[in-house]
């Protein structure tokens, strides 16, 4: 069974950076596409950010800002965000998504604990 392990989040000031990463537990990781997603308070989780081999997506809101990126050596996903914003602050986890729709379709494995990401002063 694949395991997902989110980490990197934290508080950060508008305008200051982080970089998430998701550990994936199995050999399979390098034939999925992966991508992040965000759950903010009383909103839906969204899809921000996919890749598929070498090319990535990202939701308007995020791009210009955040970059994802895969190690598959360590299947590891990553996530830098640069220039948080207050609306940035969520629960943030990684997945595979299984359609190439902005929503990225249904997960393909079940959700890890997600790690917070906090922007506020």
């Amino acid at each position: 069974q694949v395991q997902l392990v989110e980490s990197g989040g934290g508080l950060v000031q508008p305008g200051g950076s982080l970089r998430l990463s998701c550990a994936v537990s199995g050999s399979i990781f390098r034939f999925y596409a992966m991508g992040w997603y965000r759950q903010a308070p009383g909103k839906q989780r969204e899809l921000v950010a996919r890749i598929s081999s070498s090319v990535t997506q990202y939701a308007d809101s995020v791009k210009g800002r955040f970059t994802i990126s895969r190690d598959d050596a360590k299947n590891t996903v990553y996530l830098q965000m640069n220039d948080l914003k207050p609306e940035d602050t969520a629960v943030y986890y990684c997945n595979s998504p299984t359609a190439g729709t902005p929503t990225g379709g249904s997960p393909m494995w079940a959700w890890g604990q997600g790690t917070q990401v906090t922007v506020s002063s």
